[in-house]
């Protein structure tokens, strides 16, 4: 269980979800899990050392939104997670991390509880985004850091999974991909600044056989960007 001190009050708490983003992810956890040991495993090595670079500098407690079932929270140590689906919220848990049931548009957590939140490859299965970034914001503490793990819509890969979603694909239909400058205006409106940013996965989608390293900076040309933004102190 999560600790009491980090959650809202009883009537502000979300025990589960009606998001309608929840069905699918419980009814195909499995399959969406088995990637990360079958052909996701490079690209999921990619990304979890791009993430390792700046994991000394981040503020704790930390906190995982739309955590899944676990796979990088465990990798990262991300003790706990919120996510909508049941079932990938069970998998996490059997990963060690403590997980509540929940909402990135409602989070069930006192305001300015967290040093740092996680926001992986989540952004773009949300309904609002600008909801998300400011229950974040929320959630943080003043000068607390947001980290963002997207896969930005002009990308190479943000490029191949638009053409999946095209075709009806069974998880990408449910997603809606931004591109930087949208994520940045969005961040600003909120309160974030943008600090830094990390480029990784310069092979192309189907072509991905070595864990790269990680670039300093945005690459138009990366798969995967990680943004790191502040909330301002004041």
């Amino acid at each position: 269980m999560l600790d009491e001190k980090y959650s809202a009050p009883e009537s502000k708490m979300k025990k589960g979800s009606n998001n309608s983003q929840a069905w699918p992810f419980d009814a195909m956890a499995s399959v969406y899990d088995a990637w990360f040991e079958a052909g996701g495993k490079t690209i999921f090595d990619i990304e979890a050392r791009a993430f390792r670079d700046i994991l000394p500098f981040l503020p704790e407690p930390w906190l995982e939104v739309g955590v899944g079932s676990g796979r990088f929270a465990q990798a990262l140590g991300i003790e706990m997670g919120v996510e909508p689906s049941i079932k990938m919220a069970e998998m996490a848990r059997k990963r060690g991390i403590a997980v509540l049931l929940g909402i990135a548009e409602g989070e069930p957590f006192r305001e300015h509880t967290f040093g740092t939140l996680f926001l992986i490859v989540t952004l773009c299965f949300v309904t609002s985004p600008l909801a998300v970034l400011k229950e974040s914001c929320r959630i943080l503490v003043p000068g607390g850091k947001l980290v963002l793990g997207l896969v930005l819509s002009d990308s190479p890969f943000g490029k191949f999974y638009e053409e999946k979603k095209k075709r009806g694909h069974r998880f990408y239909k449910y997603a809606t991909f931004c591109n930087f400058a949208e994520v940045a205006r969005l961040l600003e409106q909120v309160g974030f600044s943008i600090e830094r940013v990390i480029a990784t996965l310069f092979q192309k989608p189907g072509e991905v056989k070595y864990v790269e390293s990680p670039q300093e900076g945005f690459s138009s040309d990366a798969g995967f960007i990680i943004i790191v933004a502040g909330k301002s102190i004041s």
